[in-house]
Formats: structure tokens, sequence, C-alpha cells
């Protein structure tokens, strides 16, 4: 999944752990770094807070010029116990297979088997702009069963596939699982989820129509290719955007997000949602987000956010938790009520997920 969280300030100080909480929700789990902080840092103290409330995952997405999956994810795993490590996502064609491999080996040895390799396609105007080949579904494919090879010890000669063409592949004279996560969004993404890989990661608003048809057709793809469609986990990824949060700041995880959201695959997610396109050529012409220079939740204003609220229809917005802690708890239910296996909560730090993390325990 693409980076596009807004900016918050840094600390330079860890915040303190929370005490312990009773019990592990493995069905539940966060972005890290969700206010692309200036310094990485900042998430040795989310990660610490987060598995000392009892989440059970942290997921970390990659940009390439400040976050390296690869150190974002060995400290992640160097600093936890408990968490499952989720990379959500990399990209498979920034890297050489081996490094890749050789990536997520360490990881697992480092984390005891609680890593999971999470790929995406990627946007394709980054794509272009640095000159590397744009993903297709197929590609995807073939790399996955790459890795899952190389990781039984396989010894890969000649490879010629979509994801490339190699001489020769080995990791190492190892027989082990390397759980594979995909972010996926249309329905080819989603059908290869089910057939190839562990856990699927949905999109940010997503509305409840979306992800139950989502989960469908992950679990019916699963099925279809022979496997247990119980074992391929169905994370719904859920703006989480509590009336605790500063307004300022609520503005920005909600009109901020989605608005750049539409600046970079906006026709893709109106799509999927059955949103009105008209809705979205209006907010496109608008002249703020017409002359707008770069991502609008890294750059706008409180006042040009205000702006851009009354261009997106309160539908696009309602896709997400809102109101009180207890409110936002209700939502998160029910999105597993729709199937979901799992709920990332997504634009907000373990600190400001506390309260709704407290009221989902209470039920």
């Amino acid at each position: 999944m693409p980076d596009i969280t807004p900016a918050r300030p840094s600390n330079s100080a860890d915040p303190p752990a929370t005490p312990p909480s009773t019990g592990r929700l493995t069905e539940l789990g966060f972005y890290a770094l969700a206010g692309q902080p200036e310094s990485t840092r900042d998430l040795v103290g989310e990660v610490r807070t987060a598995e000392a409330m009892g989440l059970g995952s942290v997921f970390l997405s990659e940009r390439f010029d400040k976050k390296e999956i690869g150190v974002l994810s060995g400290a992640a795993g160097a600093v936890s116990e408990e968490l499952t490590v989720v990379t959500a996502a990399t990209n498979h064609n920034t890297r050489h297979p081996m490094i890749t491999a050789g990536l997520a080996r360490s990881m697992q040895s480092l984390t005891g088997g609680r890593f999971v390799l999470g790929l995406g396609r990627g946007i394709p105007i980054i794509q272009d702009t640095y000159g590397i080949p744009r993903i297709t579904t197929a590609a995807l494919e073939d790399f996955a069963g790459i890795m899952k090879r190389l990781f039984r010890g396989e010894f890969i000669v000649g490879h010629e596939g979509p994801a490339g063409s190699w001489s020769v592949l080995y990791l190492a004279a190892l027989d082990e699982d390397l759980p594979l996560g995909l972010v996926a969004f249309g329905p080819d993404s989603l059908a290869l989820g089910g057939r190839c890989f562990d856990q699927v990661i949905l999109h940010t608003f997503f509305t409840e129509e979306t992800t139950r048809r989502c989960v469908v057709t992950v679990k019916q793809s699963a099925e279809r290719a022979g496997r247990d469609p119980d074992q391929v986990k169905v994370w719904s990824c859920l703006a989480t955007i509590g009336d605790h949060i500063p307004e300022d700041q609520r503005l920005m995880k909600s009109v901020g997000h989605l608005a750049t959201y539409l600046q970079g695959y906006g026709d893709l997610l109106v799509a999927t949602n059955g949103w009105d396109p008209a809705a979205l050529e209006r907010f496109r012409a608008d002249p703020v987000v017409a002359g707008f220079l770069g991502g609008i939740d890294s750059h706008a204003t409180t006042s040009q956010l205000e702006h851009l609220a009354t261009l997106l229809p309160d539908e696009w917005l309602a896709a997400s938790a809102t109101g009180s802690a207890a409110q936002c708890a209700s939502t998160v239910r029910g999105q597993l009520a729709l199937g979901c296996d799992g709920v990332i909560l997504h634009g907000a730090t373990p600190t400001e997920l506390a309260p709704v993390v407290d009221a989902y325990r209470v039920g």
C-alpha cells in the first residue's frame, strides 16, 4: 500500500509504553509512522506502545525517499516480542529477488517467524517516474511462487517468467514457510490474493458493500484454487478518527487522506466503490486541487482542507470509524461482521488509538 498518510511533528523521545494489556488482540493491527514524522525513530516507541496495548500486528508501508522497508522491519522486529511485522507494502521489482528473499529470511530469523512479506502493485505514475516497470498480476503471481520455492529450499535454475529472468536463485538449505501478503484493490488482485497469498490487505475508505464483496472474492478464489479459505486472512484497512483527536488533525486524517487517494488513483477508488464519477471530476476541476503540488495530506493547510471537504460527498467520508471511542470500536466490530478476519486501525498512532482499543475490549 502506498504511503500517503498526513504529516505530524516528530518526537525526539520515545513515548512510554502503556501498561500491559489483558490478552493479545490478534485481529487488530495498526500502521506505524502514521503521520509521516520527521524521524523514523518514532517507530520504536510506537511498536513498544502497540505491543503493550495488546495489538496483534504492525503494518509498515514503504516510501522510497524516506522509509526503506528493510530498515523499518528490522527495527520493529528487534523491539517487539509478539507483534507480527507485516510489510504492506513493498514492490517486488525494486530489488533483486535474492535481496528480497534475504530480507525476508533475516526477518523470520530475527522475529522467530513473526514476519509477513506483503507486496503491492504500487502507483504507476511513480514507477514511470523512477523508470521501474509497471507491476502486473502475472508478475506478482510469478514472484510469489519464486519466494515460496526459495523458502522450501529449492534451487531455481534458468527462471523465465513474468517477474523476470534469472540464471540461478537459491536461498539456503532450509524448508520453511514464508507467509505472503498482498495489498489488493481490483478484482484481479483480490482473486490473486485468494489463489496464492496468505493474507490480503484491503484499501482504506472502502464502503461496507465493497468490503463484503472483496472478502467474498478472495475466499471464493481460494476455494477454486483448492485452498482452505479460512487460511487466507483478509484485513480491512479502516480509517480510525475518533473525536478525542484534535479537530484539525481529524480533518487531515479524513479529508486529507481521501483527497490524496483521489489524486493518485481516484478513478479506481470511485469505480470500486460504485461512487459517482461526476463528483470526482468536480473535485479534480477545483482550482485548489488542480493547482496543488504534491500530496494533499502532506502539504495542505487547514483552510484548504476545509474547502476540500465541501467537494467530497458525505458518503465518501463515511467509510471510516468516527465519533466517540465506543462508536469507533463498534465500527471496527462491524468490519469483522462483514467477513474480514482482521482490522487495521489506519491513520492514527497507538497512543491515539488507545481509547478505541479500550472500548473494543469492553465490547
